[in-house]
């Protein structure tokens, strides 16, 4: 078998002692190294530690790389958490490492959780795999000369982005497979399937990180073709004919607690131009469709569109009330569940296309709970957003921001997946690729959580689905960068 160098991050004995017995007893396995800023008070047998600054940045990879002599390939553990391999789980990773030439390998796992077993699949790479907290599991196995020649050939120096720039790279001229069997159980303090939380990535305290990430993100879509600089296509807005200048949309399908106060919240909308509101009953069966007729008959601009398809999704419904002869030049959204922050925000929504031209406007919002309260993380405003790069790091975050509002026109040429999770980021990922998308940063919109929100307490299946769908969208999107890249270098 060919050798396999093991890289640790380095922990207390009780939690590394049986994992580092069973590497040290088996025959393909060469060298193992404890990774860590200070040395463990207690040594282990058969183990070298060698000092890092406890993160993977630049300088651990270069590091690890130091240490490969000898071995074909590379385990790196990236998590302080007790691994126990499976049955035959090292003769695996070896076995489809090589009948695949990858140069890194992942696999399924179990997660240990006070005694009992969780197993947690993750998902298969694909190109558009860009985003930083892609969940690959603890155990990375690698191609120790792929691993090699691409720490020394990457560009830039990354202090928390070493590990990110290189998979990335990687993944760009290597095979990245997944292995779906549970090659090993990771013992975790905390409960299984809890899920990662969705605003980590907005903490102002891990800043620092994000810039890095956005940069080492931008790196390689510069490398691969698909990096777009900062030239937009102009917005011809006042070019097409509308009775209304704005409409909000409201998809729905049984929000019979909420339905009245999202209506409400767009009439008492103050505007110096004319407005409706579009709402779109997916055949609801509880009191939605009672409560938005019993509205409609108060509101002249309230209209109630029931599908005659009954295989729609939120972006199916949304394309009903795209191309109802009633919508406005700038369609705006609202969910069913949420409201608007105060009265003026159709407003700052039309100024905000005229005033810097473009075919989007996001604003921003602020966490509440379902009576209003504000919740942490508060205003989610995505300040990472900028002018210059913020369509390309747009491809390794899941989310852009709300509320969201469209130039009609070219929103009925993009056209939204039908689909009901992903068709918001579907559709500002293609329109970024060619127009300005405006931003509003203070508050102006309160997204309420609570039990019935569609990504309320996702299992890892259901996350893990999500996660594929925002991947592929982000391959397809890659792509057609690409293309449009060398059509206007003539290649």
């Amino acid at each position: 078998m060919s050798k396999i160098h093991c890289f640790i991050q380095a922990q207390e004995p009780e939690t590394r002692t049986a994992f580092i017995g069973e590497l040290s007893a088996h025959p393909a396995v060469g060298r193992i190294f404890l990774l860590g800023k200070s040395e463990p008070e207690a040594s282990a047998e058969g183990c070298t530690f060698v000092r890092t600054d406890g993160r993977f940045g630049s300088g651990t990879m270069r590091t690890i790389i130091r240490h490969l002599s000898g071995s074909g390939y590379a385990m790196v553990v990236t998590e302080k958490v007790p691994i126990r391999p499976g049955q035959f789980a090292i003769e695996r990773f070896l076995s489809v490492a090589g009948d695949t030439g990858a140069g890194m390998v992942y696999s399924d796992h179990h997660d240990l959780v006070g005694g009992k077993l969780w197993p947690h699949p993750v998902i298969d790479y694909q190109q558009g795999s860009l985003r930083d907290d892609f969940d690959f599991g603890p155990v990375l196995f690698f191609s120790s000369r792929v691993l090699r020649e691409t720490v020394e050939k990457v560009t830039g120096s990354f202090t928390y982005a070493g590990l990110y720039r290189v998979r990335l790279k990687i993944g760009s001229g290597h095979p990245v497979v997944r292995i779906p069997e549970y090659l090993y159980t990771a013992e975790r303090p905390g409960a299984a399937d809890a899920g990662r939380n969705l605003f980590d990535y907005l903490d102002p305290a891990g800043r620092d990180v994000q810039e890095e990430m956005e940069r080492a993100v931008t790196l390689h879509l510069q490398e691969v073709g698909a990096y777009l600089a900062p030239s937009f296509r102009e917005v011809a807005l006042e070019e097409s004919a509308f009775d209304t200048e704005a409409t909000v949309v409201i998809p729905v399908l049984n929000r019979e607690r909420t339905i009245a106060d999202a209506i409400g919240s767009v009439m008492r909308q103050k505007a110096v131009f004319q407005f409706n509101l579009i709402v779109v009953d997916n055949h609801s069966t509880d009191r939605t469709t009672e409560i938005i007729r019993e509205a409609g008959r108060k509101y002249e601009n309230l209209i109630h569109l029931i599908p005659e398809r009954k295989d729609l999704g939120i972006g199916g419904c949304w394309n009903e009330a795209l191309h109802h002869p009633a919508c406005g030049r700038f369609a705006v959204q609202l969910d069913s569940d949420d409201l608007y922050a105060d009265e003026t925000l159709l407003e700052q929504m039309v100024a905000t296309f005229y005033r810097e031209r473009c075919a989007m406007v996001i604003g921003s919002y602020r966490l509440t709970d379902f009576d209003l309260n504000e919740i942490p993380p508060g205003v989610v405003d995505h300040r990472e957003w900028t002018a210059d790069n913020g369509r390309n790091n747009a491809l390794r975050i899941n989310g852009l921001g709300a509320p969201r509002a469209f130039f009609t026109p070219v929103l009925r040429q993009v056209r939204i997946p039908n689909v009901s999770y992903g068709e918001d980021y579907a559709v500002a990922l293609a329109i970024s690729r060619h127009y300005r998308i405006g931003r509003i940063y203070r508050p102006v919109y309160l997204c309420r959580r609570w039990e019935d929100n569609t990504d309320a307490s996702l299992n890892v299946a259901t996350r893990n689905s999500h996660d594929t769908y925002k991947d592929r969208l982000r391959t397809i999107e890659l792509s057609a960068r690409i293309r449009m890249n060398r059509k206007k270098e003539g290649t």
